[in-house]
């Protein structure tokens, strides 16, 4: 039976937190929890404690929530005597003094097929670059940023129409069987860790809301992948009869093969890049530098996310209507990006 320490912040690991509770408490016992202190959140702003506190609450477990992983925290650590500490967006960086504190080591629940997307961002950018497959890699953890041997991945495919939202369910919930299967390798000493290909790394970024802005002439599919990878945070937007609109869902626009009595537009219509071409499909289509872009859910201020039949009768968009392009900032890169200011 495995002593496992946990290290999270946020409640992508609670489907991983439950079966350890679970089923997974055959192989392994999670002896106490590391965690981010309370912070002030929601529109009050009142602190409160995250999802992973809450649920070690719950079970009785020791918490822990240094705000620097320093001496203290090691001594902490060691103290519960570890086989084993699993990290999943814990929020602070790791000395090797940590990652070293466990018989076992420190395995890491990456959300990316690495070597690909290492870094702040991998679910929301895999969206936005147009994957069509992403998963969550359990790797052993170096000072290197996302940079050790992995020991098992469980791929999750991206389909056209998922959000970020939508991704991250199939990831946390991927966790469980990537666990059934590793954790019981780990302890028997079975489980092989394979260095990553250093030639096919790529790296994200913390997002920003800047990059929420929407460059008409590239491609209607690379819109498309931007806007749901963006959502729900930091999500992409336009300015609408001078009001700004934020976009939850789009897609591309077959807009040719529209049943009678809807909008007919042809992909190679003339109107210039950001041309509002009228509603069909039950979404607004948009012009761009290749094919029509098609959004599907809108959102005005002070209401709702709505799907876009449902948003355009209160908020009429007149065909012809042309939509202002703003720049869209590189969201991966072959190189870490410099760590944000907080």
């Amino acid at each position: 039976m495995l002593r496992l320490v946990f290290m999270g912040s946020d409640a992508i690991a609670r489907p991983a937190l439950d079966w350890l509770a679970g089923e997974g408490s055959r192989v392994a016992t999670v002896v106490g929890v590391f965690t981010q202190p309370d912070r002030a959140s929601g529109r009050g702003q009142q602190v409160q404690p995250n999802a992973i506190k809450l649920w070690a609450q719950t079970r009785g477990l020791p918490v822990f929530q240094p705000e620097k992983v320093d001496a203290d925290a090691l001594a902490q650590l060691a103290g519960l005597q570890p086989d084993v500490t699993l990290v999943m967006a814990y929020g602070h960086l790791l000395r090797q003094s940590f990652i070293d504190a466990a018989r076992l080591g420190t395995l890491n629940l990456h959300t990316s097929l690495l070597p690909e997307y290492r870094g702040a961002s991998p679910i929301q950018t895999a969206i936005a670059c147009g994957e069509r497959e992403t998963g969550v890699s359990l790797m052993r953890m170096v000072l290197a940023l996302d940079a050790g041997p992995v020991g098992d991945v469980e791929r999750v495919p991206i389909d056209l129409l998922d959000t970020a939202a939508d991704v991250e369910t199939k990831l946390e919930r991927a966790c469980v069987p990537l666990l059934a299967r590793a954790l019981p390798r780990l302890g028997d000493g079975s489980l092989v860790f394979t260095s990553q290909d250093e030639s096919q790394v790529t790296f994200c970024r913390r997002l920003a809301k800047t990059d929420g802005g929407l460059d008409f002439t590239a491609p209607a599919a690379d819109l498309a992948a931007r806007i749901n990878g963006l959502f729900p945070w930091p999500s992409c937007q336009l300015e609408i009869n001078s009001q700004p609109v934020r976009l939850g869902l789009a897609d591309v626009a077959a807009v040719s093969a529209e049943p009678a009595g809807k909008c007919h537009v042809l992909d190679d219509t003339s109107a210039g890049p950001g041309t509002v071409l009228g509603a069909g499909g039950d979404g607004l289509l948009i012009a761009t530098g290749r094919g029509v872009l098609r959004l599907r859910r809108l959102q005005r201020p002070g209401g709702n996310m709505l799907p876009a039949a449902d948003f355009l009768r209160g908020f009429p968009v007149a065909a012809g209507t042309a939509l202002a392009s703003q720049s869209m900032p590189v969201l991966v890169g072959g190189v870490p990006f410099p760590r944000a200011k907080i």
